[in-house]
């Protein structure tokens, strides 16, 4: 940064010297002001990159002074079409610059002082039809820059907007995955946890060992669940933006396991799988799991039966997964839980398909169907 700062300021140093030396070696070649003496100030006006960067008014006013140097030298007498105001179009791409990149105020300064002082060299070195052309050019060239600026300025603030919105947006949906991991994981143990507590509780004194073994139970899923929590808080912690590995969280190789303590608390879980099972991609696996567990964990809360059957159909492009149960229906009064929320979001990433609702039979059906990925076999 203090190398970049030296050559800045070590190049408006030299501009004055470069500009001068620029108008006087070529003052002897033609009788005339000659095109090369004002591509040759343009150039030597390049010297105040460094300070347009850090201070554009002042690298605006060094090369407006520069210009009007420039004009002053070639003089009142400069034959028709070799026009010594050809750099100030330098200036204009340095007003373009400002207005590109900095406050509205300070655009306005530098429109108003380029636009001021190129008219008044004009009036000042030009005459008859000449100066009426000058000005006219002065005055397209200074819009032109203007607009040029604006349209390069809205375009970097509708790309930045676009970044946040993209930032604000990865957020959020960060925010709900984590919502709905932590429901899904916490929903279903502290269903399992209560039917064991109360199953304890009721037969501590004529069934000690019954109790006991609830109570183990509880235990079990109360253990499971503070790992997986910690395992989450563990990838919050990360301080990188990527989302938490999904290799280290459950998947339907889980499936058995939840039949096993949700029927040990007290409602039967069949299930059945259609096609050949095999690896799924790890969003796909995820997901399935949480909805069976949701849906599982609705049945046990809301449900009251004894038994609910789960289908998992292995499909050569979809994965379909069913749970159905025969009790008094679970379909909770909107906006009074997240359970199905949660589900149909998770169904919404893939680009599946969701319903839930009761059955005419008698009790509550939730039907997930999951595209696959091209490829999984």
């Amino acid at each position: 940064m203090r190398i970049r700062g030296i050559a800045g300021w070590g190049g408006a140093v030299l501009f004055p010297v470069a500009l001068a030396w620029s108008q006087v070696a070529g003052s002897g070649s033609e009788p005339y002001y000659s095109p090369s003496q004002a591509i040759a100030a343009m150039l030597s006006m390049s010297l105040l990159i460094g300070v347009l960067r850090r201070r554009p008014l002042l690298a605006l006013v060094m090369m407006l002074l520069g210009c009007v140097f420039v004009v002053a030298f070639a003089g009142p007498g400069y034959q028709s079409g070799r026009s010594p105001f050809l750099p100030f179009l330098a200036v204009d791409l340095a007003v373009a610059f400002i207005v590109a990149t900095r406050a509205s105020r300070v655009s306005t300064v530098a429109v108003v002082l380029s636009l001021v002082v190129q008219v008044l060299a004009i009036a000042g070195f030009s005459s008859g039809q000449d100066l009426l052309t000058n000005v006219e050019i002065a005055v397209l060239a200074i819009a032109t820059a203007f607009m040029a600026g604006r349209l390069l300025r809205e375009r970097r603030e509708h790309a930045a907007a676009l970044r946040s919105r993209a930032v604000a947006d990865a957020v959020t949906a960060e925010r709900l995955r984590i919502a709905r991991e932590l429901h899904d994981m916490v929903a279903h143990t502290i269903g399992i946890v209560a039917l064991q507590a109360g199953a304890a509780k009721r037969v501590i004194d004529t069934q000690p060992a019954r109790a006991r073994e609830a109570l183990g139970e509880v235990e079990t899923a109360s253990r499971d669940t503070l790992s997986g929590l910690r395992r989450m808080l563990g990838a919050l912690r990360l301080a990188e933006s990527e989302a938490a590995p999904l290799h280290d969280l459950p998947g339907l190789a889980d499936l058995d396991r939840l039949a096993e303590a949700t029927t040990a608390a007290g409602v039967r879980v069949d299930v059945r799988r259609r096609g050949e099972p095999r690896p799924l991609p790890p969003e796909v696996d995820l997901s399935a799991f949480r909805i069976i567990q949701e849906a599982v964990t609705n049945v046990v809360r809301h449900a009251d039966t004894r038994s609910c059957e789960v289908s998992i159909d292995y499909q050569d492009e979809d994965l379909t997964i069913d749970v159905a149960d025969g009790g008094r229906g679970h379909g909770a009064a909107p906006g009074t839980g997240y359970g199905l929320v949660g589900m149909r979001e998770r169904v919404a990433l893939l680009h599946g398909d969701f319903t839930a609702g009761p059955r005419p039979e008698g009790g509550f059906r939730v039907t997930a169907r999951l595209p696959l990925p091209t490829g999984v076999t």
